[in-house]
């Protein structure tokens, strides 16, 4: 029996060599697939429970915007002034009526007469028209509404607009959001077109509408020359 010639050691070499190497090969492409797949699980767990929490937490948000809105709009539209005990002396209000316009509402003393209400003395308060001019109203005394933004004054009202129209009264009631006021009591008014008195006024859209109730009188300037 004859034995198998001895191999070359340069060939075996190289044979153990190759298949070495493609076991590495096969040992390095299997961690890599198995690291894939992990990183695969472990993306689409997060996934699973991360977008939907953040989902509802946007549908949250937008749910509870308005009130946070609401919130941010009464901090913004409280009275300030100098506090002396309890009352306050040069308060100022600052709102916006239903079209986002600003209003202010000024006295010289404020203080708390009941829940949302606040008692003034010497208030005043402006307010854009709707063609871009103002409204100014003022009076001696006068109770701010500050839930319904309604404004009572009394005590010798002057309502002033920007055309030089002035209407004095002794009360009036008025809407500060709505940008309208109203009075049962008689009514002196003067303007560039002449005077007028009368039972009462409604006025509306910021001064552009004024409705005088009779019984009326007016004199118009001029008509007697």
């Amino acid at each position: 029996m004859s034995l198998p010639p001895n191999p070359n050691p340069v060939e075996l070499v190289r044979r153990v060599g190759r298949s070495w190497a493609g076991s590495t090969g096969m040992r390095a492409r299997a961690a890599v697939s198995l690291g894939s797949i992990v990183r695969r699980r472990v993306l689409v767990t997060v996934t699973k429970f991360v977008l939907p929490s953040v989902a509802l937490g946007l549908l949250a948000l937008i749910a509870i915007w308005p009130e946070l809105d609401r919130e941010t709009r009464q901090a913004q539209d409280r009275m300030v002034g100098t506090r002396e005990g309890n009352r306050m002396t040069n308060a100022r209000y600052r709102g916006t009526d239903e079209h986002g316009r600003p209003y202010t509402l000024t006295a010289e003393t404020a203080h708390q007469a009941g829940e949302g209400r606040v008692a003034l003395v010497q208030p005043k308060g402006d307010m854009m028209t709707e063609n871009g001019g103002w409204l100014m109203v003022q009076s001696r005394q006068g109770l701010f509404l500050q839930r319904s933004n309604q404004l009572d004054l009394s005590r010798d009202v002057m309502l002033y607009r920007a055309d030089g129209m002035t209407l004095r009264t002794d009360a009036v009631a008025v809407d500060m959001k709505a940008g309208a006021a109203a009075s049962a009591s008689p009514v002196q008014m003067e303007g560039p077109l002449g005077t007028l008195d009368a039972q009462g006024f409604v006025l509306l859209d910021r001064g552009v509408v004024i409705q005088f109730t009779g019984p009326a009188r007016m004199v118009i300037n001029g008509a007697g020359q």
